[in-house]
């Protein structure tokens, strides 16, 4: 039996994502028009399985991609949005609105090649973000047992709930692939000795996004 249910879509295509730009708070301009177009055939997605088994709650950070990403699953699921600081994704200090190819030279590489050292001035460390993070998403997990739970989400919050369930230790070099748009769904199943565990139903399903990739192909 699957008693707690989290669905993680990550956001649409950002116009920092196409200008190779950290996109911190002081960067981000949201979605592109393409990004659009993904995130709401996502919903359309979403909204059916709503349909047929609703979803508790809908979770997002405030930085504009995230928040133009959920207003647009909010309004199809007539679902209330809830914003919380804390999801809003790693610091990124003084990178914010650099050219990611130039912070990943100074840097040695990107957040993850170094997890302990911060990969900016101001920046957080890998290890430092996956551990805050992973401490907000239990305590979301707990304070939501038992129901379904919709995040519009970074691509880390992905890698910090992967991180979290799989129990993988700090400064492991694995690494996850969250598509725009993308969707990743746990669930926590209850068997009948009445065992406990977290299960990986799907990971970065874009299988809803078929139909745009093939028009822009075109």
């Amino acid at each position: 039996m699957i008693t707690t249910e989290l669905v993680f879509v990550r956001h649409g295509e950002a116009q920092c994502n196409i200008d190779g730009l950290v996109g911190g708070p002081r960067t981000c301009t949201g979605l592109t028009n393409i990004g659009y177009d993904q995130v709401e055939r996502v919903a359309l997605r979403l909204a059916a399985e709503h349909r047929a088994k609703p979803f508790d709650a809908l979770h997002t950070g405030p930085r504009i991609r995230l928040r133009q990403t959920a207003e647009i699953i909010s309004q199809a699921l007539r679902l209330p949005l809830h914003t919380d600081d804390r999801l809003d994704g790693p610091v990124h200090g003084a990178a914010d609105g650099l050219p990611w190819t130039d912070v990943k030279a100074a840097a040695d590489g990107g957040p993850h090649a170094h997890p302990d050292k911060p990969w900016a001035a101001g920046s957080d460390t890998w290890n430092g973000y996956l551990e805050r993070a992973g401490r907000l998403l239990q305590e979301l997990i707990e304070q939501h047992e038992g129901d379904r739970i919709l995040f519009a989400a970074h691509g880390e919050t992905v890698i910090v709930a992967h991180t979290l369930l799989l129990g993988i230790p700090p400064g492991s070099s694995a690494g996850f692939t969250v598509s725009h748009a993308s969707v990743t769904r746990w669930q926590h199943h209850l068997n009948r000795l009445g065992q406990r565990r977290w299960m990986l139903d799907r990971h970065n399903d874009t299988e809803h996004l078929a139909a745009l990739t093939q028009e822009a192909a075109s």
